[in-house]
């Protein structure tokens, strides 16, 4: 008989993980198939200096969102911050540095440390601000801009239902970034609506697999 380890972790425990000064990835795009619950019980927490790697800035009020507004987040890496004022006010005092990453070329970047990459070549931003202190390298006659991985320290990600082992299944577009953060992190922590029993999916179903996830938070709402 094959035991599998029940990988549910309590709220406070999941957050107890996030130390000071570390590189944080968030999944969820605009908080959509976020862990937003853990969200909530991070930004009372008294941590703070982060690295926050995300889609985007979310909300002031609603999920990482309130890690900003804390004054948490030294560091923001993400594509758009525009649906933040906190964020852009920020930004705009230098209270915290953001750097742009267009969607696209964030997600290759974090897909490639997830890959044991060295980087990814993209034309996008070749021309503009955004190829600043880049490494251009020519490929055919055409320049590319070498974007380097990103990696993090912790991944908090959201999935749709999880089984005992850690197997993840995502509905529809909540699967977003998490699959590819879960592939970037050092230690991965799955805020999840539901817990199966081992064996539930089918294995075409499972999005992202056990090995890649370490502890599962059933959400309470």
């Amino acid at each position: 008989i094959i035991q599998f380890m029940d990988k549910r972790i309590s709220r406070n425990d999941a957050v107890s993980y996030v130390k000071d000064g570390m590189t944080l990835m968030v999944g969820g795009f605009l908080t959509t198939g976020g862990p937003n619950e853990l969200m909530d019980t991070l930004s009372e927490s008294d941590v703070k200096e982060l690295v926050l790697v995300t889609n985007d800035a979310a909300f002031t009020d609603k999920g990482l969102g309130k890690l900003i507004s804390g004054k948490k987040v030294k560091k923001l890496i993400t594509s758009y911050i525009g649906s933040n004022p906190v964020a852009i006010d920020l930004m705009n005092e230098s209270g915290m540095e953001v750097e742009f990453s267009p969607q696209g070329t964030l997600a290759e970047r974090i897909r490639s440390a997830g890959a044991g990459l060295g980087g990814v070549l993209t034309p996008t931003g070749i021309g503009t601000s955004v190829e600043n202190g880049k490494k251009i390298i020519e490929v055919d006659g055409r320049e590319f801009l070498l974007e380097k991985p990103i990696k993090a320290d912790i991944a908090i990600i959201g999935a749709s239902i999880a089984d005992e082992s850690g197997n993840l299944f995502y509905k529809g577009t909540t699967r977003n970034f998490n699959p590819l953060m879960a592939m970037a992190a050092e230690l991965v922590i799955a805020e999840v609506e539901e817990i199966v029993p081992t064996g539930t999916f089918e294995p075409e179903n499972i999005h992202t697999p056990a090995i890649l996830v370490d502890h599962i938070y059933l959400k309470k709402n």
